[in-house]
């Protein structure tokens, strides 16, 4: 089993991103190799204000590490706020680091025309600086209000980023892989 942390970037009101992250878990939980934890931001509610590196973690910051420690490989849903992803994302990311390395990382960015393009590129950027693999395969949605059947399902059946994310979802399972076991090799003496 793989185990996969979807990450909900986004902590405003009214925010769209537990129901693309949903979706996102609803289409993993379908496969036999994932196992999910659910990680959203605007619950762990961590400290803006970072560390010095010899101070301990504060109490939120110290809960979380294990989770992410434990995940083989991460799907990050992030909205696009002006050209970018969402401040508490960022302070996420910066409070750990071991906790990403050698492992691979998965988008599903949202927006109005770019569809999160913006934000995901910025990301990947992020991710490389702290040894994570940022895979290629990604689910962008723009204007994903769009995507609404009439019945107020999302997405709409038909819509292609079902597919997207079935192939992103495949090739994250593969990096997965890949890379756990590269750090099984690596971790023994």
């Amino acid at each position: 089993m793989i185990r996969l942390a979807v990450i909900v970037a986004s902590t405003r009101h009214g925010r769209f991103g537990p129901t693309v992250a949903a979706w996102l878990t609803a289409k993993a939980r379908r496969r036999a190799d994932l196992e999910i934890d659910l990680v959203d931001l605007a619950e762990t509610r961590l400290p803006q204000d970072l560390t010095d590196p010899d101070e301990p973690l504060p109490p939120r910051v110290a809960a979380l590490a294990p989770r992410l420690a434990a995940a083989d490989a991460f799907a990050v849903v992030t909205p696009e706020y002006n050209r970018s992803f969402p401040a508490p994302l960022k302070t996420a990311i910066d409070w750990y680091y071991e906790e990403w390395r050698a492992k691979p990382v998965a988008f599903v960015g949202y927006g109005r025309e770019s569809g999160g393009h913006h934000a995901i590129s910025q990301l990947r950027q992020v991710f490389t600086e702290l040894d994570a693999v940022g895979i290629r395969e990604a689910v962008t949605l723009p204007c994903y209000w769009e995507l609404f059947a009439a019945d107020g399902t999302w997405p709409k059946a038909t819509a292609t980023c079902n597919a997207e994310l079935n192939h992103m979802l495949e090739r994250l399972s593969w990096w997965a892989h890949t890379l756990r076991e590269a750090r099984l090799v690596t971790a023994q003496p």
